[in-house]
């Protein structure tokens, strides 16, 4: 058998950031006029204009973030996002323990969830737009509907894991169905629910930003929309790299409360996380 080898933290950081490192490299040879032939199209320029150039990306970040440009756009993105993130979460959490634990209602609704799962809920954002407005609701309510499936079915599986041996040793030490649902049930659902939420806050930033493709004057979205209309390549990679940065601290954030709620949890996390 293979024995795994885990590198140090300090070591494994060091060779992510050289990845990172050597992307924006790549793609600055790439793609700048002059430091390369032509192979792939015959004016060395129109990979530029496609894929922009990473020096001129960098200095578009800069710019909003120095000129306080881009504030305002992502302050609404975010909360857009953490909205529909909690929201998302904290209502699929409660329906899914309550359908798991009420066999009769999960039969009387299963055919239903599984049609609204099936549904694309992108076609779901005009609607929102004339229900709730062009305003934050609409935005959030798209992020809602594709936060709430992620964690409603990973609560529900894991709420119906439950070992049928701990919940007989728990009966038979007098737990009552109070304290089943918070030292059998919960801290089962709650293992389920950490490991969907890296996705979920990716699919919250989907509901924010599509929402805002849609119909919105404000949010980085809105940006990369207005960027996308005069071609600018450069500032809708610059937007989508504001995004990339925002969700990945949003994911540090998951995983900071799941080491801190998860300590029980015997290689609850990996130190690479």
């Amino acid at each position: 058998m293979w024995e795994m080898i885990r590198p140090r933290q300090g070591n494994l950081r060091l060779w992510q950031g050289g990845m990172l490192v050597a992307f924006f490299v790549m793609w600055h040879v790439l793609t700048v006029p002059g430091i390369l032939p032509p192979f792939y199209f015959d004016d060395s320029s129109k990979a530029a204009f496609f894929f922009g150039e990473p020096l001129k990306v960098l200095g578009r970040v800069w710019e909003w973030f120095y000129s306080g440009e881009i504030y305002a756009h992502l302050w609404v993105t975010l909360w857009e996002t953490v909205l529909a993130f909690v929201i998302g979460t904290v209502s699929g959490l409660v329906i899914g323990l309550w359908l798991a634990l009420n066999p009769v209602a999960s039969a009387l609704c299963d055919p239903y969830i599984k049609a609204l799962n099936s549904m694309p809920r992108v076609i779901l954002a005009p609607i929102f737009s004339v229900w709730f407005g062009l305003d934050i609701a609409s935005k959030v309510a798209l992020g809602v509907t594709l936060v709430f499936f992620i964690v409603f079915f990973n609560v529900y599986q894991g709420v119906r894991e439950v070992s049928p041996t701990i919940l007989a040793n728990a009966r038979m030490l007098g737990a009552n169905g109070r304290q089943l649902l918070r030292h059998v049930y919960l801290p089962s659902a709650t293992a389920w629910v950490f490991s969907s939420l890296h996705a979920s806050v990716g699919m919250a930033f989907v509901g924010a930003v599509v929402g805002e493709y849609l119909g919105s004057a404000r949010g980085v979205g809105y940006l990369i929309l207005q960027a996308e209309g005069v071609f600018d390549i450069n500032t809708v990679f610059a937007g989508v790299l504001v995004l990339t940065a925002s969700a990945l601290v949003l994911d540090y954030a998951v995983t900071l409360a799941e080491r801190r709620l998860l300590r029980w949890r015997p290689g609850r996390i990996s130190s690479a996380s």
